[in-house]
């Protein structure tokens, strides 16, 4: 078991990476576009806190889902996952539970672990070496 999720782990690594990237790039699109519609997203504009956000999320996160520029890509967006658990969900409670932070919270460290060990074998990245 040990051996075959040793010789996987690489390749899980960048489906990581594009799930984490398509979640971010999701948001981003529901930000922007209003697609597809939330309420909560409905009053954003593009230059308003949430929109910037959501330009943030929709560009890099696209990045990642294609692994290029990973590293940088994930460090952006694990410090905006954090500034938006501080400014958005901290205030409300300190529990995660409590003020919905936890996606926040995962999305931080999933990008941080990304930023750290890149994008994978199957990523724009590793055609470029």
């Amino acid at each position: 078991m040990d051996r075959i999720a040793a010789q996987s782990q690489p390749y899980v690594l960048s489906l990581f990476r594009f799930v984490t990237g398509l979640l971010l790039f999701h948001y981003g699109v529901a930000k922007l576009f209003k697609f597809p519609p939330v309420e909560m997203f409905e009053s954003v504009t593009p230059l308003s806190l949430w929109g910037v956000a959501g330009m943030i999320e929709l560009v890099l996160g696209g990045l990642l889902m294609l692994g290029l520029f990973t590293r940088l890509a994930a460090f952006i967006l694990a410090g905006e996952m954090a500034f938006a658990y501080f400014i958005e969900h901290l205030p409300h409670s300190f529990f995660p539970v409590i003020n919905d932070g936890a996606l926040a919270i995962v999305l931080c460290f999933a990008c941080l672990y990304l930023a750290v060990t890149g994008g994978g074998p199957v990523s724009v990245d590793a055609m470029r070496r």
